[in-house]
């Protein structure tokens, strides 16, 4: 009886992967879902008797369910590299012969893009052993029980040698299809939980789940596209990688296209921008690489991207709509922004009701007007903005835009400064400047007060227990608990947040007061040459000016802030309240970066950018914003930029976050 029911699990075992095989990456179905549910019923109930015969690879693994602690980094066999971007024809024309001066036989495969997140796939003996993220290329998180919930992902390769199948190493993109996120965003929104904003956060969201059973109710999808060290199975040119990673059983995306000129690859760029919504899934551009890999070769690379490959990202997506009418937000400096009130529409992923129309001077350029029709994209794919309006839709009931002469939160007079784009309310008792400084001086940046969100600060100024930051240090416990939403533990927790934030140090109070053009950089330059406050309100402008950082602009904002008997006046309630007026250093950790400037750019993941300066500093050295001359080196992250560049201009060293953190004492 054991040898038969042995038999007949790897029988079930290999009829249920050919299915889903067949089923998820050929589109080509042979098994209904009804015989395919009861087969691996079969297949459950035997592993149930026999939880010895279960492993990794079979079908009854892809429920997830196991809690992990934590992810665990992983090092990359091969660093994932971006990829240089093309926006027009122009910029493949200008790739193309590049291209053609190394390679002039090269001929082009075309993929999409797909706008999720790379996913990096290790086999042994055909079984797949680990699945990561990218991470900043190098190193990434393990991500494997994740993964193995994704039926388009094999748990074991087609066709494979098994035992004697040297390891495999494939990327892919990991997604979630338009269909997955408007059913998860439902169920979300039914059980009132704030909406994921399109697919790919939904996505990255999913594979970062600490349980996998949660990644497999997600329902994502993935399309494999790259095979590490090729060569080594023959395989020449980027077209015959995909045949081959298809017969390993591999989901790959259909819509790849061979091309022998750059005119055909632009014309194929561009009728994909047409249907790029067409899809099951989202595209944000296309993938244009040289076919050949010994003319990649030959190409070679640059720091951070292959010189054989480029995408053409897609123009940013605009849509038409109704003004409604133009709200005045007032921030804590008192300027007045106006902010569009649209007909909702969907644009790039969510549904857009307001948008920024930043200035009076900008609604006047573009002659915006209340009830236009107006043109809306994202600014950088994230901030809704309004491009222009729309003229030849009006009817005459639109209606010219003014700037009040009177805050519309407090009734205070509205002025401009010559020269300057902004109108401000000059009243700084104006409750809506007190919210917004209130909100600033919480932040995580500043004093970083948990459990003092927009909410509970807008409660406690409509109660009449805060006016501005002073008061936060004078709250008391039995108000606060007889509040709405609050309650006794909230009021402590509350309580003993606003006590840890006297210890923040100086550099935190000087960006939390909200001085003029004074941001955290510029505050922590402050804190670390004068060390107190005291020493920073007796400097005068010019020796400010005579700091890193720190302009005229800068300067005069400065020294106005003390000159202000109000802020004079909160700084001393502060200080009655304990708050640290000064900059208690900490002895150096050591001298290792003694007289080193560094500059921190780009995107880090081990730490924050912060964090990241905190420690060069604690070891002896200076940080920068911005690169020149006496920069001793670079440390960058994803996404790094134009002081990257700029760097590698100078010559300048350049440290990624593993050379960087090599140097550091264990």
């Amino acid at each position: 009886m054991t040898n038969m029911e042995k038999k007949r699990l790897e029988e079930l075992k290999t009829l249920l992967t050919r299915a889903g095989y067949e089923y998820y990456a050929l589109d080509n179905p042979s098994m209904t879902d009804a015989e395919y549910d009861r087969l691996l019923r079969e297949l459950r109930a035997i592993e149930e008797r026999r939880p010895d015969w279960i492993t990794p690879d079979s079908p009854t693994q892809r429920v997830g369910g196991a809690v992990a602690e934590q992810f665990v980094k992983v090092r990359h066999k091969e660093a994932l590299l971006s990829l240089d971007n093309a926006f027009d024809a122009a910029d493949l024309r200008e790739f193309d012969r590049r291209v053609r001066a190394v390679a002039p036989q090269a001929r082009y495969v075309v993929e999409l893009k797909i706008d999720g997140l790379t996913v990096a796939l290790s086999y042994e003996k055909a079984a797949l052993t680990r699945g990561a993220t990218r991470g900043d290329g190098v190193t990434g998180e393990e991500i494997t029980g994740n993964v193995r919930t994704i039926r388009s992902v094999p748990l074991r390769l087609r066709g494979g040698e098994g035992e004697a199948m040297p390891p495999v190493d494939v990327r892919g993109e990991g997604f979630m299809p338009k269909q997955s996120f408007a059913a998860l965003n439902r169920e979300r929104e039914e059980e009132g939980q704030p909406l994921f904003a399109n697919p790919r956060n939904a996505a990255a969201g999913s594979l970062r789940q600490l349980d996998s059973a949660v990644t497999a109710s997600r329902k994502l999808d993935f399309f494999a596209y790259q095979l590490l060290e090729a060569d080594r199975w023959g395989v020449a040119a980027q077209t015959e990688v995909l045949a081959r990673l298809r017969e390993w059983g591999f989901k790959v995306n259909p819509e790849f296209r061979l091309f022998d000129d750059i005119e055909a690859v632009i014309d194929y760029c561009l009728s994909m921008e047409d249907k790029r919504h067409s899809f099951s899934y989202d595209i944000d551009g296309l993938v244009v690489k040289v076919d050949d890999f010994a003319q990649q070769r030959e190409l070679g690379f640059t720091a951070k991207s292959p010189r054989w490959a480029i995408a053409y990202k897609f123009p940013a997506e605009q849509a038409e709509t109704l003004l409604l009418e133009i709200e005045l937000n007032v921030g804590r400096t008192g300027v007045l922004t106006p902010t569009a009130v649209l007909r909702g529409v969907p644009l790039a992923g969510s549904v857009v009701g307001r948008a920024t129309l930043h200035n009076l001077d900008n609604i006047r350029a573009k002659d915006i007007r209340v009830g236009d029709h107006v043109v809306i994209h994202k600014a950088g794919d994230v901030i809704p903005e309004v491009l222009r309006s729309v003229p030849e839709k009006r009817d005459g009931t639109e209606t010219v835009f003014l700037m009040p002469e009177i805050c519309p939160a407090c009734g205070g007079p509205v002025t401009r400064k010559e020269n300057e784009a902004a109108h401000r309310c000059g009243n700084v008792d104006c409750p809506s400047r007190q919210r917004e400084a209130l909100i600033h001086f919480v932040s995580r940046d500043a004093m970083n007060i948990a459990g003092l969100g927009p909410a509970v600060l807008w409660q406690l100024q409509t109660e009449g227990l805060v006016r501005d930051a002073g008061d936060l240090y004078s709250l008391e416990e039995e108000r606060l608990a007889g509040l709405e939403r609050l309650g006794a533990k909230s009021a402590r927790n509350l309580l003993d947040a606003v006590e840890e934030s006297k210890k923040r140090g100086l550099g935190p109070l000087l960006f939390a007061l909200g001085i003029r053009n004074v941001g955290i950089k510029a505050a922590k330059t402050l804190a670390a040459h004068y060390g107190s406050l005291e020493s920073l309100r007796r400097a005068g402008a010019e020796e400010l000016q005579n700091l890193p950082d720190i302009g005229a602009i800068m300067a005069e904002g400065i020294t106005d802030f003390f000159r202000d008997e109000r802020q004079l006046d909160l700084i001393a309630r502060l200080e009655r309240a304990g708050v640290l007026m000064a900059e208690e250093k900490a002895a150096p950790a050591g001298t290792l970066f003694a007289g080193r400037t560094v500059v921190v750019t780009g995107t880090l993941t081990r730490w924050s950018r912060q964090e990241a300066e905190a420690l060069i500093e604690a070891h002896g050295g200076k940080t920068a914003s911005a690169v020149s001359k006496n920069t001793s080196f670079v440390l960058y992250g994803d996404k790094a930029g134009s002081k990257l560049e700029k760097a590698r201009t100078l010559g300048i060293p350049l440290y990624g976050e593993d050379e960087f953190a090599a140097l550091l004492p264990p």
